[in-house]
């Protein structure tokens, strides 16, 4: 009689590796290794003979970089969300496509459960388990790290872990950054980081670009178009979202953009420290912003702002797959109906500073917003606006100052 299936998000690092001998002891499964490629590059080589190597008895590397690109990071890019103001969502906007992803296989191959080496101190525990029940609520989920049969506690306990079932790897017992990557950001964690009082060793972490000290010292313009909402072109060249996002990472790392250090607050309760490298993704939601402000009427505006941090908190606490994303996402959606222009800027040492927005569909009317009276506007007819607009006021100072009247006499 055949074993029972598991998949297993796999990395191809050291944990996910260890997990593989672990499945297999522990639960008797037949590991099936799934490795979800959101553009983390070079980190996929060699992972086939990795997996099986260790024990798995299959390895799907899944490629979802466009479905990543156009069904959960431009969502996000339209509404503007941010959470806590600085961090644009990278590790947390990609994790309900993987699960997805890891949902489908498992369908394809029968498999009873999905495991994920998030540790019990992370988002990503969250994420990923969120968008399993919602997907597949009858998958048995594994989390080695939080499951009593998990007993190593350090890469050591793995590495000794992985010798003793003959697995041989180069893994290093040398703490590093925790990172992770994909074709929107990559996130560090660790050594110095760890204590906010230290500044961060920007010569020894950053991986997408420079500093901004060491950016080049002449501005390089840059012209993008939109559509709809949609990023099209960059510098006259026609892309799909995927390579608009590679060529902002190349221009954006070359000066200096999206290095953001923050503490954040995690879901489970406590704070975390991290530098995150957002250089494409920083060029590409300023550009969109700058392109809103000609053509969203205000009222717009204000409620989209509420939308896109509500948006921010959902998908950094895994509720993907809800209702309530859905219908953000809906009015979003509708408010970029005619969000099409060209936005111009140019990049020096770290910032974005504009050079210059046209748009079919721009509400800025020079006549009105010139300080020469035009054929629209006839400055007397602020009058009735402000004795209407400031009413309330009036009134409760009139009441105020009749009752100070009265207490004195």
């Amino acid at each position: 009689m055949s074993k029972e299936k598991v998949v297993l998000a796999y990395s191809g690092g050291l944990d996910t590796t260890a997990i593989i001998p672990w499945l297999k002891e522990n639960y008797d499964y037949d590991v099936i290794c799934c490795c979800i490629d959101c553009g983390q590059g070079e980190e996929l080589d060699g992972l086939q003979e990795r997996a099986l190597y260790s024990g798995a008895s299959k390895l799907y590397i899944e490629d979802i970089i466009d479905d990543f690109c156009d069904n959960y990071i431009i969502p996000c890019v339209q509404a503007g969300a941010i959470y806590e103001n600085k961090y644009l969502l990278g590790t947390s906007m990609a994790r309900p496509g993987i699960a997805a992803k890891l949902v489908e296989i498992a369908r394809k191959e029968n498999a009873v459960a999905i495991c994920h080496g998030a540790t019990g101190k992370g988002n990503d525990q969250i994420r990923f388990e969120l968008a399993i029940k919602a997907l597949a609520p009858d998958i048995k989920i594994i989390a080695p790290w939080r499951d009593d049969k998990w007993k190593l506690q350090s890469r050591e306990d793995e590495i000794a872990y992985c010798k003793a079932h003959g697995i041989d790897l180069p893994f290093s017992a040398d703490s590093s950054y925790s990172r992770d990557r994909n074709l929107w950001h990559i996130s560090h964690e660790g050594l110095e980081l760890e204590d906010p009082s230290c500044e961060p060793n920007y010569d020894h972490l950053l991986v997408l670009g420079v500093s901004p000290e060491k950016a080049p010292d002449e501005p390089e313009y840059v012209t993008m178009t939109f559509e709809a909402g949609v990023p099209k072109t960059v510098n006259g060249k026609a892309m799909k979202v995927s390579d608009i996002i590679r060529e902002l990472n190349r221009l954006g790392g070359k000066h200096g953009i999206g290095i953001v250090d923050i503490v954040e607050n995690r879901v489970v309760g406590m704070k975390s420290r991290g530098v995150y490298e957002t250089p494409g993704g920083t060029i590409l939601m300023e550009a969109q912003k700058q392109l809103e402000e000609l053509v969203l009427d205000r009222a717009t505006m204000e409620t989209k702002k509420d939308m896109g941090n509500k948006l921010s908190q959902v998908v950094y606490e895994g509720k993907w797959f809800t209702p309530l994303r859905e219908a953000i996402c809906a009015f979003v959606e509708s408010t970029q109906k005619y969000v099409t222009g060209e936005v111009k800027f140019k990049l020096y040492k770290g910032n974005i500073i504009k050079a210059g927005t046209t748009s079919p569909y721009s509400l800025y009317n020079e006549s009105l917003a010139s300080f020469t009276t035009g054929d629209m506007y006839d400055h007397h007819d602020a009058d009735g606006f402000i004795t209407l607009f400031g009413l309330p006021l009036k009134v409760r100072a009139m009441k105020l100052q009749e009752l100070k009247n009265t207490t004195e006499k």
